[in-house]
């Protein structure tokens, strides 16, 4: 429940949510975590994790990779070293990743999706100097070209690394640290660096998001004391772990709470991932709302019988695709919201209480405060703070230079940058993002509203808005659609039976034939930008 601000806050505040009842006490790191996980749940049980390749890996099987690669790790890195990891959904990338973060190497997880100078960008922005990739991956993906031009980087093969593993290696694996882990690593920290991910870049050059150990471990437990999930629900990931959301739902979590975990390569094979929803016998999902829509249309119902949980995030929850699940599978999809800097969850609706059009109520330890904002009349500007609060940036103006949490309301908060509205019973409905709303004729209006109304105009085709200068008005919404009928009257049609404002229609409508999109699922407004100003 909300209470009003004092007036000696140092920003106009609305109301502010204490943080819900949340004991986190751990001080255990990502390699801590997984022991505890293996200990408790079994070493030899097979199937806790697979990918595409043949073969199903128990915890034992998990942490002889973690080990073996982690060791192989130190042969070219530095404690404390920033080593990029270019690598898909797979168990051996799993693997490296504990296996990097155990000997305190610090996994920087590259995007293979956003193309060569952004992945500069990236290891420029984090001081990497070594990428670990494999030529197997590089050469089925066609990714070649982007790691080719990087500069002052040098890039490190798995297939040529494995055969710097000697028997003294060997023999300290097999008769030493797979039977005493703890023993065979050096102590972590839970508040040192456990992975550093980048923000999507939708709108803007991407930023350095350093996530500790205590981060990432206290939000799975924030979604696990949230969230019924129990040791029978299957997993299946296809969000890519280099978004955090794929990192720490999709990964991460299912391995700390002894839940088997399916990896697929990539969220765009629609008609493979619903045959393998069917297969794997998979209980939990999770997706965009654009995957959500695709797997929506390539399935049977035979294919998602298994599903109990459908989770969507990392952007808006389209009715429409809500609906086609609820009435073609009789599936609840649950909405959630968060940010890789909150690593990522901040709230999600639950079963028995889920309230379409919001994204739930916050999770357990989440505070948060609501700043008006001038010229929009209903919400506030959304800063949060809590256990899962990243470390802090590095921005690409000051590389390695970390940059801890500050908002306007100060230290260890972070401004969400979006205009949200919080109900009597806690339930966060997203008004829209900041940096997306228009100036027009003197008014403020969310471009989220344009979009909706173009979903309720033509259903079936792909929307974004966005805005250009305009000298008569100020600022105009161009609305960029892949439908090519798709006219300003049917628009404004709409816009009257959703009781939207005529401001909210686009001045200029501008077909394409898809929208670009970011690895993430997100659409890519940075490229459309560069669409609206040509």
């Amino acid at each position: 429940m909300g209470s009003v601000a004092q007036p000696s806050d140092p920003v106009t505040t609305l109301a502010a949510w204490p943080a819900q009842p949340f004991e986190f006490h751990s001080r255990d790191t990502l390699f801590s975590a997984l022991l505890k996980a293996m200990h408790r749940h079994g070493r030899r049980g097979k199937g806790q994790i697979e990918d595409m390749r043949p073969g199903r890996y128990s915890y034992g099987d998990l942490l002889k990779i973690s080990l073996a690669l982690g060791r192989l790790a130190c042969k070219i890195s530095e404690p404390g070293e920033h080593v990029g990891v270019f690598m898909p959904n797979m168990v051996s990338t799993v693997g490296l990743i504990f296996g990097l973060a155990a000997f305190r190497r610090v996994p920087c997880l590259l995007n293979y999706t956003s193309g060569p100078e952004i992945t500069q960008n990236a290891c420029e922005t984090a001081r990497i100097r070594t990428v670990l990739t494999s030529r197997e991956f590089l050469a089925k993906a066609n990714l070649g070209e982007t790691l080719q031009g990087l500069k002052d980087v040098r890039i490190v093969y798995l297939e040529d690394l494995r055969h710097r593993f000697g028997w003294l290696d060997k023999l300290w694996l097999m008769g030493f640290a797979l039977w005493w882990p703890s023993l065979a690593v050096p102590k972590g920290e839970p508040e040192a660096p456990a992975v550093v991910l980048f923000t999507s870049g939708t709108e803007g050059r991407p930023k350095a998001v350093v996530l500790s150990h205590r981060a990432i471990l206290a939000d799975i437990a924030q979604i696990r004391q949230a969230f019924p999930f129990t040791e029978q629900d299957r997993f299946l990931n296809v969000l890519p772990i280099f978004h955090s959301f794929g990192l720490t739902a999709g990964a991460l979590l299912p391995l700390i709470a002894g839940c088997p975990l399916l990896l697929y390569t990539s969220p765009l094979h629609y008609k493979n991932i619903v045959e393998l929803v069917g297969r794997h016998r998979s209980t939990v999902i999770f997706g965009t709302s654009a995957f959500l829509n695709q797997y929506a249309r390539h399935a049977q119902p035979e294919n998602l019988r298994s599903l109990r949980y459908v989770i969507a995030g990392a952007e808006k929850l389209a009715e429409s695709v809500r609906q086609m699940w609820q009435e073609k599978f009789g599936i609840e999809v649950f909405e959630g919201y968060g940010a890789t800097e909150m690593a990522p969850v901040l709230s999600v609706n639950l079963p028995g209480a889920n309230h379409p059009g919001t994204v739930g109520q916050l999770l357990p330890g989440i505070e948060a405060r609501l700043v008006a904002v001038p010229g929009i009349a209903s919400g506030g500007e959304l800063h949060v703070r809590g256990p899962n609060m990243m470390s802090g940036y590095y921005r690409y103006e000051a590389p390695g230079v970390l940059e801890p949490p500050h908002s306007a309301l100060g230290p260890g908060w972070h401004n969400m940058g979006d205009v949200v509205e919080i109900d009597p019973e806690g339930f966060v409905s997203i008004v829209g993002r900041l940096r997306r709303f228009a100036k027009v004729a003197g008014e403020m209006v969310c471009l989220e509203l344009t979009e909706a109304i173009a979903r309720a105009a033509s259903g079936e085709a792909m929307h974004a808005a966005l805005n250009v200068p305009d000298t008569g008005r100020g600022e105009a919404i161009v609305l960029f659609t892949t439908d090519s009928e798709l006219t300003r009257e049917q628009l404004a049609a709409a816009a009257r039976g959703l009781g939207y404002p005529e401001l909210a229609l686009p001045r200029r409508i501008q077909v394409v034939p898809g929208l670009p999109v970011l690895g993430s699922g997100k659409v890519d407004y940075l490229k459309l930008s560069k669409l609206a100003h040509t």
